[in-house]
């Protein structure tokens, strides 16, 4: 029996045309990261299943996890998001670091779900944090640098929204306006988070499962519900808008103004999965119809790094995949033409040497592949065309005597014998 060709369900193979997309991303994504005085960090791939039972969510760690024991008998997993892994190490280093600390990476992540639209199993992730900052100019610089990135791919105002809500606010309506216990606030929680993806009726039902009778007789969920339409702060009670979190909430959306991103908006829905955000959280979603979800995510965690047993240290990052970035791009027309990496192929005419003018055309700067198939010239161009290299210098011994580049553009056409600087000339002018 024959073995699959397919990859691990969830998973991507990248083909040469594959990686210079993802190349492309990825080198948006530093280049902004870096303008904005980021670092770039990395960390092993597999960490003790501890540090996401600590914090991270029942979900993530019961149901989407690749855990196993190795062969220490170490409970151990691949890692599904960045944030425990830099938490980590900013603790073994707590006091040997300079605050504010930025950092950036691009890991390769692994979640067991449903692969779907914009979701796989495997992901690459850009992840931002900044440590440090107890005030919101530390999210007012992490959703200008999201803004930054959306730009430099050539991104609209329109074609994105930022939706801003406070963990500390939704604790607030829940515990003190609503009244609800523990346990009933946090799984009301877990299923706001859920609510973009429920019916109205079944989110109504559920909401009454987790309330008392008495709660349900006073309107709790019809209040609860009031709060959740809030368009905007202002749309909440008064006794709401006085609290800390509501503050900070509205001087950053004015911060956000101020800086030219008009495109924020306050969303009370919004929560976040994990259980380690402290205070404001935020998500990016596509305009577009056909793919209207959140691209990112994040906020502050200010907790996260003290679990580690050392003083805990303000915290506000996000993780961007790579999988919902390039649907953006797809849907709206902003893919780039990614020519290969090579500039030209030498295609040579029998057994010729053409070593010399090879060497020559890298120290110039060029890529240069060199068709060592013995094969007709014909077939050469072929095989250039195939690999999308529009340039092609054809060289056998006439041309080498002549000390002459036989250069034929396989898009235009256009065919040209030019001394070695000239070929080389034109080769850089059609990059």
């Amino acid at each position: 029996m024959a073995l699959s060709t397919q990859p691990y369900k969830g998973a991507r193979d990248f083909y040469p045309e594959d990686k210079r997309l993802q190349k492309y991303m990825f080198g948006k994504w530093r280049e902004v990261a870096e303008c904005f005085g980021y670092e770039e960090y990395d960390a092993p791939i597999l960490e003790p299943l501890d540090i996401y039972l600590a914090k991270t969510g029942d979900e993530i760690v019961n149901e989407q996890t690749y855990a196993f024991e190795d062969r220490g008998g170490r409970q151990v997993v691949i890692r599904p998001e960045m944030t425990p892994t830099v938490s980590r190490m900013v603790a073994g280093r707590r006091q040997q670091l300079g605050y504010p600390l930025r950092w950036y990476s691009i890991p390769n992540l692994w979640r067991y779900e449903r692969p779907q639209r914009g979701r796989l199993r495997e992901h690459w992730q850009l992840n931002v944090d900044i440590f440090g900052v107890k005030d919101t100019t530390a999210e007012l610089e992490m959703i200008g640098l999201i803004d930054a990135i959306f730009k430099s791919f050539g991104a609209r105002d329109n074609t994105y929204e930022i939706r801003l809500n406070n963990r500390g606010l939704t604790d607030y309506l829940l515990k003190d306006y609503l009244g609800l216990a523990e346990k009933a606030r946090r799984d009301v929680s877990r299923l706001i988070d859920k609510l973009p993806k429920m019916e109205r009726g079944k989110f109504i039902a559920a909401v009454d499962e987790m309330l008392t009778a008495k709660q349900r007789e006073a309107g709790t969920t019809e209040k609860l519900l009031a709060l959740l339409d809030a368009k905007k702060l202002a749309d909440l009670p008064a006794e709401a808008q006085k609290q800390p979190a509501a503050k900070d909430l509205k001087a950053l959306m004015e911060q956000l103004k101020t800086a030219g991103i008009k495109n924020a908006v306050f969303d009370g829905t919004l929560m976040r999965g994990f259980d380690y955000y402290t205070g404001i959280v935020f998500e990016v979603f596509d305009t577009d119809p056909e793919n209207n979800r959140s691209m990112l995510g994040g906020g502050r965690y200010d907790g996260l790094v003290g679990l580690f047993g050392v003083d805990p240290v303000p915290t506000v990052g996000f993780g961007w995949g790579d999988v919902t970035l390039a649907n953006f791009l797809a849907g709206h027309r902003l893919m780039p033409a990614l020519k290969p990496e090579t500039d030209v192929y030498v295609a040579r005419i029998g057994e010729v040497d053409a070593s010399k003018v090879v060497a020559e055309l890298r120290k110039q700067g060029l890529n240069v592949a060199v068709d060592l198939s013995g094969k007709k010239i014909g077939d050469q161009l072929k095989t250039a065309d195939k690999k999308g290299i529009e340039q092609v210098a054809i060289i056998g011994e006439e041309e080498l005597k002549a000390g002459k580049i036989n250069l034929k553009n396989l898009k235009t056409g256009k065919e040209s014998k030019l001394s070695l600087p000239a070929a080389a000339k034109a080769i850089k002018g059609a990059r």
